[in-house]
Formats: structure tokens, C-alpha cells, sequence
């Protein structure tokens, strides 16, 4: 992970965008300047252990996680909460 210092507001956030299905793990980068590996970092970090390996579990070879991996282009959702 990054050495700058993220307030809780902001972790909670990328823990829920991270939860979201339809939300890559390129739009946490874009907006945070995480990569996947280290909001799986932070992840693992915030999460109990238990939660983290549910999160890991539903996450891996999902689609709609990487852009690159995806089918669709329209209909993408966007939470009010994304800049």
C-alpha cells in the first residue's frame, strides 16, 4: 500500500466500492490511486479475516471487477457517492 495516510472516511469508501460488483477495480484507481493489489492490501488490513476471505472468494475471476474482462459498456451503474 501507498505511504500516504487515508482517513477513515476514504478507507471506508474503497471497502465499498471494493464490495460493489460492478465496480472495477480501475475506477478505485483512478479515484484513490490504489491498484487492485493494494486495495486487496487495504482489504486485508481493515477486514476481519473472515470477511476478507468471503471478499477474496466472490471477487477472484469476477468480470465485472477488471474493465478489461468486461462485455458491456452501457448500463454501467454509478453510485452518487463516485466522483
Amino acid at each position: 500500500m501507498t505511504k500516504r495516510n487515508l482517513d477513515s472516511e476514504t478507507v471506508d469508501r474503497i471497502i465499498e466500492m471494493a464490495w460493489e460488483d460492478r465496480t472495477p477495480f480501475e475506477a478505485i484507481e483512478i479515484q484513490y490511486g490504489l491498484n487492485e493489489k493494494q486495495v486487496i492490501a487495504l482489504m486485508r488490513k481493515e477486514m476481519q479475516a473472515s470477511s476478507f476471505k468471503m471478499w477474496r472468494k466472490r471477487v477472484t475471476g469476477r468480470k465485472t471487477k477488471h474493465l478489461q474482462k468486461r462485455g458491456f459498456i452501457e448500463g454501467r451503474f454509478k453510485s452518487h457517492n463516485q466522483k
